[in-house]
């Protein structure tokens, strides 16, 4: 899907847990996330922590949304 949406002129970033499966699939932008349930949030941390890290990971895909990328590319998030 996300090759698709590209190939319109739509900038896409795709966030997810499972980076292998978006290579294989041709994303060319990936945002690492959490996990598969909260793939934003770890629901066992305190909200302030969420918060962060949300705001982190979001900040991540919208500035990889302005990127030019030529191949595959992981960006890298705070863990």
């Amino acid at each position: 899907m996300v090759k698709e949406i590209e190939k319109a002129g739509i900038p896409v970033v795709q966030m997810c847990n499972l980076i292998p499966v978006a290579t294989t699939v041709g994303a060319n932008k990936i945002v690492p996330t959490i996990s598969i349930p909260y793939p934003l949030g770890d629901p066992d941390t305190p909200k302030e922590q969420q918060w962060k890290l949300r705001y982190h990971r979001v900040g991540v895909a919208l500035d990889a949304l302005t990127v030019d990328v030529d191949e595959q590319t992981v960006f890298k998030v705070k863990i």
